[in-house]
C-alpha cells in the first residue's frame, strides 16, 4: 500500500482546516508542478493565494518540496513567500524529512500534497508522512508522464478512488 494515498481530492483548495485537524496535520509539504500550477507554469491555481493565507492564518505551516531545479522552484516559491527545497529527489524520503524538520513539525503531523503516486505518495509513505494526492491540473505531454498516468489510473481504480 505504499502508493495508496491517505486522502484523494480534486484540487488543493479542496483541502480545508477541518480535514487537516481531523487527521492531526499541522504542516503541509507542497509540490509545485500540477499541484499549485500547471507543469512548468507560472499561473497559480484559482483561489490559491487565499487558500495559502487561510492556512497560514490558522497556524498550518507550509513549505514547498519539488523535484524541479532551483531556477524553477526558487522564483515560484518567492512569488508565494514560501520556503522551499528544490531537487527533492522524491520519492526518496530525505527531502520530506528535511522539510518537516525545517518546519519544526513531527512527521506524523505532516502531509505531502502532490499529484503523483510514484513520487509524492510513495515518498510520503517512505518518509512516514500522510499523503494527500490531487488530480493533476493539466495532463502532461511527455511520454514518461503519460506512462505513469496510465498506471496511476489503474491503481486509482484498484484503490476505488475517483480520477
Amino acid at each position: 500500500m505504499l502508493l495508496k494515498p491517505h486522502i484523494k481530492l480534486n484540487r488543493i483548495t479542496d483541502i480545508d482546516l477541518s480535514l487537516l485537524r481531523d487527521n492531526g496535520i499541522e504542516g503541509l509539504i507542497l509540490d509545485v508542478d500540477n499541484t499549485l500550477s500547471t507543469h512548468h507554469g507560472e499561473v497559480l491555481v484559482e483561489g490559491l493565494r487565499e487558500w495559502l493565507d487561510n492556512m497560514q492564518e490558522n497556524g498550518i505551516r507550509l513549505m514547498i518540496l519539488s523535484n524541479s531545479k532551483e531556477k524553477r522552484v526558487g522564483p515560484f516559491a518567492n512569488k508565494l513567500n514560501l520556503d522551499y527545497f528544490s531537487v527533492g529527489l522524491k520519492p526518496l524520503p530525505f527531502g520530506y524529512w528535511k522539510t518537516a524538520r525545517k518546519m519544526g513539525i513531527k512527521l506524523k503531523n505532516t502531509a505531502i500534497v502532490g499529484d503523483q503516486l510514484f513520487t509524492d505518495s510513495l515518498g510520503g509513505h517512505l518518509a512516514g508522512v500522510k499523503t494527500i494526492i490531487l488530480n493533476p491540473i493539466k495532463p502532461e505531454e511527455m511520454w514518461s508522464f503519460r506512462v505513469r498516468r496510465y498506471f496511476e489510473k489503474k491503481l486509482y481504480k484498484h484503490y476505488k478512488f475517483e480520477v
